[in-house]
């Protein structure tokens, strides 16, 4: 294959594949959607059906994605290519993705590194302020630039060390302070007069609750948080070695992704449930009211500690960001140095100029380009990419994907690359989610979303 010329990066090892594609699912949608959604959908009934999505629809989606790039050693566009080379275009509509949500994320980033900073500086009781502090910061012409700026030179600092040296070794710090923190604030959250009730409510099972609106919704969040459709898990896959255990891999990876999301629900569900009295009033909050919003709100109610909780949890969210942006600077990194056969160096030069251009395009959103609101009144840039990306695109890829790969190369394809390295316990229900079950969820997911975006469905 002519595309393999190109000098390719390699994980150390099974782990470090397994850290990087962990630290990649866990973003700002485990931080903020998935405890909007628990709380939305009664708690319990959606863990119980977002685990079962996440180990049959999930792990069949995310196993195609990583033994393509592990197969031909190659990004989206090169992986799809060099196995039906009349089906590279399925590769190219893939890879435009995380070019679009890297700016956007990077300017949602810069955020949330403002927020922990201005924990310690204008105090709690600015930031809860019912929304003014937020809206005078995004709108401002200075500040939101500066910390956009600084959120994504931190991440291309991490991928200017290269796959070893910058994505592992960042991994490596950056994921057990995450998890360790998170412990932390949920074990401080829980000790909370009334903490117990939200808990209860985060944990038990109402069956009442259960309706189609929730299978849709975890599904769209199991498909987003676990970074399906953005050529990260091809790209990943491509860095891995041919004696690395795949199934196990993925495997791990689904634990990894579901165990942040749930320490995430339990540190906002319960808290937020002290300080409004219900579920229902925490799931009339979501995106980023719920998280400049009303969680500033939330901390102020517990008084002296409220400073240390605040910047605390802002740094938290701020460590997941990174590593989601990580991932998606990444793709384009492999993307470019394998379209345009350059150095990796090269790429990374043009990956970080596109970013910083970009970002500040939608970061103009907000203030010299608000006049700009392409999903109507009171939309922005951002909210046009996200809906573009999230809603549309990444559904139209994963089906083209499961189509391919199903249909058309078929799934034996897949199968002998995973049994390079160890049996595949799981052969026979990825063949029927790859060939049946996903096709039909991923269509439901992108009707879904167009239609709710629309005003024709509630989610």
């Amino acid at each position: 294959m002519e595309e393999k010329t190109v000098s390719r990066s390699s994980w150390s090892g099974k782990w470090a594949f397994i850290l990087a594609a962990a630290a990649s699912a866990v973003g700002l949608g485990n931080m903020w959607r998935f405890p909007y959604l628990a709380a939305k959908y009664g708690g319990g009934m959606f863990l119980i059906t977002y685990l079962v999505l996440v180990v049959t629809f999930g792990f069949a989606l995310m196993m195609v994605e990583t033994a393509l790039g592990r197969k031909t050693g190659l990004s989206a566009i090169g992986a799809f290519g060099a196995l039906k080379k009349k089906y590279r275009f399925i590769g190219v509509f893939q890879s435009i993705i995380p070019f679009i949500i890297t700016p956007y994320y990077c300017v949602i980033g810069g955020w949330v590194a403002k927020y922990a900073f201005a924990y310690l500086t204008a105090g709690p009781d600015a930031l809860a302020d019912g929304g003014g502090y937020f809206t005078s910061f995004i709108a401002g012409n200075y500040s939101s630039f500066f910390w956009m700026a600084v959120f994504v030179l931190l991440t291309c600092a991490v991928i200017f060390f290269g796959v070893k040296g910058g994505i592992e070794r960042s991994n490596k710090i950056l994921m057990p302070l995450l998890i360790g923190m998170a412990l932390c604030i949920s074990i401080y959250v829980m000790t909370m007069p009334g903490a117990f009730d939200g808990l209860k409510y985060y944990l038990v099972p109402d069956i009442s609750k259960f309706s189609p609106e929730l299978v849709i919704g975890a599904m769209g969040q199991m498909f987003y948080s676990l970074s399906l459709a953005m050529g990260i898990m091809v790209t990943y896959g491509s860095y891995m070695k041919k004696g690395d255990d795949l199934e196990h891999s993925v495997r791990r990876i689904e634990i990894f992704d579901t165990g942040i999301a749930f320490l995430a629900g339990l540190m906002i569900v319960p808290a937020a449930f002290v300080a409004m009295g219900s579920g229902e009033a925490v799931a009339e909050s979501s995106g980023p009211s719920l998280m400049f919003i009303v969680l500033p709100q939330v901390f102020q109610s517990f008084g002296g500690v409220a400073t240390v909780l605040g910047f605390a949890f802002f740094l938290l969210v701020m460590f997941a960001a990174l590593t989601s942006a990580i991932s998606l600077t990444e793709t384009c990194v492999s993307i470019v140095q394998d379209s345009l056969k350059s150095s990796r160096r090269r790429a990374f030069v043009i990956c970080t100029i596109y970013v910083l251009v970009a970002a500040t395009i939608v970061n103009l959103g907000y203030n010299d380009l608000s006049f700009i609101q392409p999903l109507g009144e009171g939309s922005s840039i951002l909210d046009f990419l996200d809906f573009i990306s999230n809603s549309v695109m990444m559904p139209i890829a994963s089906l083209m994907t499961c189509i391919f790969i199903g249909w058309i190369v078929k799934p034996k394809v897949i199968i002998d690359e995973v049994k390079i390295s160890s049996k595949f316990k799981s052969e026979g229900l990825f063949v029927v989610m790859i060939k049946y079950v996903a096709p039909v969820l991923v269509t439901i997911i992108l009707i879904a979303y167009v239609a709710a975006q629309f005003g024709f469905f509630s989610m």
